[in-house]
């Protein structure tokens, strides 16, 4: 049996250290070339390994190098993408995710739209709200619609209410938290 090539890590800039902690985890050739991928779009050492671990703890072999590239091209932090692979949001809809993240939305956004659909609720789109936020809706009334399960069937409503001059508070009794 060969050893493990592990210098696309290093060219990837990986430390020596996080490396050798990776080999360990008797990483396959496969992920050696995916963690290679989340590197070099930026993820850190530390985030690489806890990524790993974290699919190793479900028995799973990591394959989401492109997921975690195209998240941090987005603009999502490195922690609020481990907190989406926590929430094993990367098999639900990741291309929503990071339209969200896109139109100009928070990491806080993102992760409840992903908190939501992990919960198995439905949830407001991502074309909705860049519409709602288009008609002049504040995201952090967005955010707490969110956080209150206000399906995405709903949008029409609520736009048409805020078009009215129905204020946020008229949207929140109107959509009482469960």
């Amino acid at each position: 049996m060969m050893p493990l090539d592990t210098k696309p890590l290093d060219n990837a800039g990986m430390r020596y250290s996080a490396i050798k902690q990776l080999v360990a985890l008797d990483i396959s050739r496969t992920e050696l070339d995916d963690i290679a991928k989340a590197r070099t779009a930026g993820f850190s050492d530390d985030k690489c390994m806890e990524m790993v671990q974290l699919y190793h703890g479900r028995h799973l072999p990591f394959n989401a190098g492109d997921t975690v590239a195209g998240l941090l091209r987005a603009g999502l932090s490195q922690d609020t993408i481990l907190e989406l692979a926590k929430l094993n949001a990367f098999d639900v809809n990741v291309g929503e995710l990071q339209l969200i993240r896109l139109a100009g939305f928070s990491d806080a956004v993102v992760l409840e739209v992903a908190r939501q659909e992990a919960a198995g609720k439905h949830v407001l789109s991502g074309a909705s709200l860049s519409t709602m936020k288009n008609a002049g809706m504040r995201e952090s009334i967005l955010l707490e619609l969110l956080r209150r399960g206000v399906p995405d069937s709903e949008a029409p409503a609520i736009i048409a209410l805020h078009r009215h001059g129905g204020k946020d508070s008229d949207l929140l009794r109107r959509y009482p938290a469960a």
